[in-house]
């Protein structure tokens, strides 16, 4: 005679292995057969079988005989199926907003190269001592004092030097059409 599966969800509650496995033969096609029905997709199907499979043990310990077994088990893998839904809409939701940060990231990311790109172009136009002052202070992120004495020149003089870089800048730009 075959022991009934509310005897062998009991056992297998309290850690019998071979009821666990005679529950799972008898009714992995059944958990299957529902999960495929329920998301209509045999691959989704068989990932929603594996977790409640691998959920089962620690669920059985909830399974209190107040309806059949297999009502039970049906129970557990509509709820899995919506638990299932509601992670993949989170999930897409999450996606969407990250997708359209990357494209964010990206336009920022190519403006700024093409920037860099203007501003290396321009820079070849000025003269060499203005291109050693704008080297030293913003490329190298010296302060006037310590750029004038590398050049040989007065504080003063890479103070107006500057000046005169955002000056033309400013001139080339406009001549441009960027500003």
């Amino acid at each position: 005679m075959q022991t009934p599966d509310e005897a062998l969800a009991i056992a297998a509650a309290n850690g019998d292995r071979e009821a666990f496995a005679a529950l799972l033969n008898r009714h992995y096609d059944r958990v299957f057969g529902l999960s495929f029905r329920l998301t209509g997709s045999k691959a989704e199907a068989e990932d929603l079988t594996q977790d409640i499979c691998l959920a089962l043990p620690a669920k059985l310990g909830s399974y209190r005989q107040a309806a059949r077994f297999t009502t039970w088990l049906y129970r557990v893998t509509v709820n899995a199926a919506h638990d299932r839904r509601r992670r993949m809409v989170t999930h897409r939701k999450a996606a969407d907003g990250w997708g359209d940060w990357e494209i964010a990231r990206r336009a920022e990311i190519a403006e700024a190269e093409e920037a860099e790109d203007w501003l290396t172009a321009t820079m070849a136009r000025l003269t060499p001592e203005l291109r050693d002052t704008v080297a030293l202070t913003l490329g190298e992120e010296l302060s006037q004092k310590d750029a004038a004495e590398v050049l040989g020149v007065s504080e003063g003089t890479v103070a107006w030097r500057m000046s005169e870089v955002k000056k033309r800048l400013r001139e080339m730009a406009r001549a441009e059409g960027m500003l």
